[in-house]
C-alpha cells in the first residue's frame, strides 16, 4: 500500500534542511499519492485504504506545513489557511464518529484543487519564492470553497439518508 510511504516521510520531513531534499520528500508523497488513487480506482481500494489514505496526506501536509511555519517561510495565521481543509475535514469525521452518523464523502473536484495548490505552496515556500504568501492565501480560498461543497454534500446525502430511513 503506497499509502504507508507517506508516513515515513512525515516523519523524517522536519529534520531535513536542505531545500532540495525536502523538495523530493514533497515529490516522493505527490507521487504516491497519485499513484495510490489510480490503483485505487483501478482494483478497487481496501477500506483501510480508503481510511488511511486522507490520514496520511493531512497528516504529511500538516507536518510539512508546520515544518516551514516553524522556519519562519509563512506567518501562523497562512498556516492555518492553508491547512484550513484539512483541519475541518478532521473535525468533521469526528463529529461524524461521536454521532454515529457518518457520511461517505468520495474525493471532490475542491478536494483536489486545494491538494495540488498546498503541494504548490509548499514547493514555494521550500523554494522560497517571492509569491509563496499569495498562493497560500489563494489556497486558504480554495480551501473555503471545498469546504463549502464538501459540507453542501454531506448535508444532502445526511438529508437522503434520513428521508430514506424514515417510513
Amino acid at each position: 500500500m503506497l499509502t504507508a510511504l507517506r508516513l515515513p516521510l512525515a516523519a523524517v520531513f522536519p529534520f531535513v534542511a536542505k531545500p532540495a531534499w525536502q523538495l523530493a520528500i514533497v515529490a516522493a508523497a505527490a507521487v504516491s499519492d497519485v499513484a495510490d488513487g489510480i490503483l485505487a480506482r483501478r482494483f478497487g481500494s481496501s477500506r483501510a485504504g480508503a481510511v488511511l489514505d486522507p490520514v496520511a496526506d493531512k497528516l504529511f501536509m500538516a507536518v510539512a506545513f508546520i515544518t516551514i511555519a516553524r522556519r519562519g517561510l509563512l506567518v501562523w495565521y497562512e498556516l492555518v489557511g492553508v491547512l484550513l481543509r484539512d483541519i475541518l475535514a478532521v473535525l468533521g469525521f469526528l463529529a461524524t464518529w461521536v454521532l454515529r452518523r457518518p457520511v461517505a464523502l468520495p474525493a471532490r473536484a475542491g478536494g483536489k484543487a486545494v491538494t495540488i495548490a498546498q503541494l504548490l505552496t509548499l514547493v514555494a515556500a521550500i523554494a522560497d519564492w517571492t509569491y509563496t504568501r499569495h498562493l497560500a492565501w489563494a489556497t486558504a480560498a480554495i480551501a473555503v470553497y471545498a469546504i463549502w461543497d464538501y459540507g453542501r454534500t454531506a448535508a444532502r446525502k445526511s438529508a437522503q439518508a434520513g428521508a430514506e430511513a424514515s417510513p
